[in-house]
């Protein structure tokens, strides 16, 4: 039985026909992916989500709506990440606001880069995340009773 989960939550930022997403490192692999991190212990998943997306990209941004939850086990560690991933607009740019150690940069990406075979998504789910956005698959934010 685990003794921890990985609670996670990440964004898709949409201004005009582009996404915000983050290009990392990944074991000397370069990646791309939406802004995404932990969940923390007593933290809401909303305010993780708008927390997270400002450490890796400097944006202030609103939740606007839920595209879904997911799960993916990592190849080489074995860990299952279950993933709550939300739709965002952008609202200002925190000039003061240093990127996360662990990003290399922040970028405004159309949907065909992010599909460019010479960006390699962090998971599946990077794409099916977009796939899921531009099908119109958005779920009201009734469904969490936190207030936000």
């Amino acid at each position: 039985m685990p003794n921890k989960i990985h609670l996670t939550v990440a964004t898709v930022v949409v201004k005009g026909d582009k996404f915000l997403m983050v290009r990392e490192t990944q074991e000397g692999v370069k990646v791309i992916n939406q802004p995404a991190g932990h969940v923390e212990p007593g933290e809401d998943v909303l305010a993780a989500a708008i927390r997270e997306t400002l450490e890796e990209t400097c944006w202030n941004v609103k939740i606007t709506g839920f595209l879904g939850f997911s799960n993916a086990k990592s190849a080489t560690t074995g860990i299952t990440y279950y993933r709550h991933t939300f739709l965002a607009e952008p609202v200002s740019f925190n000039a003061t606001a240093e990127l996360d150690p662990d990003i290399d940069s922040a970028e405004w990406m159309s949907a065909a880069e992010i599909r460019d075979p010479s960006n390699v998504p962090r998971s599946d789910m990077v794409v099916k995340v977009l796939e899921d956005y531009e099908a119109g698959r958005v779920f009201s934010l009734g469904m969490f009773s936190n207030g936000l």
